[in-house]
């Protein structure tokens, strides 16, 4: 089951310049880690206050062939996905699979934050939407 909205991520090549927006806009930076396995680094901002809300997922590649350095080069900087929790990972991306959704994971990987597991997946048409499923074995709000 979907359990709410984790955060939404924006690709950026400039992290520096990215959070300097989004605390221009009030939030401010509460967590930090490395996806390795996509190659990425992702910072974490939200409302202070509200650390077990919805974030904004800064996501800038740490080499080359990162998850994200394809969408900066032909696309540039933006919108990426929209990351949902869930209470059991495997059960909702066969769902989703069989509503159309395509997996980019052959499995789930780990994300940036402990205790995060994650599983990317598509939806090209008609909103060409990247959606990451999020599932804690740790209570991220800590």
């Amino acid at each position: 089951m979907i359990l709410g909205i984790d955060h939404i991520g924006l690709a950026t090549g400039r992290p520096d310049r990215a959070g300097a927006q989004l605390a221009a806009l009030g939030l401010a930076r509460t967590d930090r880690g490395e996806a390795e396995a996509y190659g990425v680094d992702c910072e974490f901002w939200s409302l202070p206050g509200d650390r077990g809300g919805t974030a904004v997922e800064l996501v800038s590649p740490t080499r080359p062939d990162s998850a994200v350095s394809g969408r900066l080069a032909a696309v540039g900087p933006g919108f990426y996905h929209i990351a949902l929790t869930v209470d059991d990972l495997d059960g909702e991306t066969a769902r989703l699979r069989r509503e159309g959704f395509l997996a980019l994971d052959a499995e789930p990987c780990q994300g940036a934050r402990p205790g995060m597991r994650v599983a990317f997946l598509y939806l090209p048409e008609p909103a060409e939407l990247m959606v990451e499923l999020v599932h804690y074995t740790l209570d991220p709000s800590r």
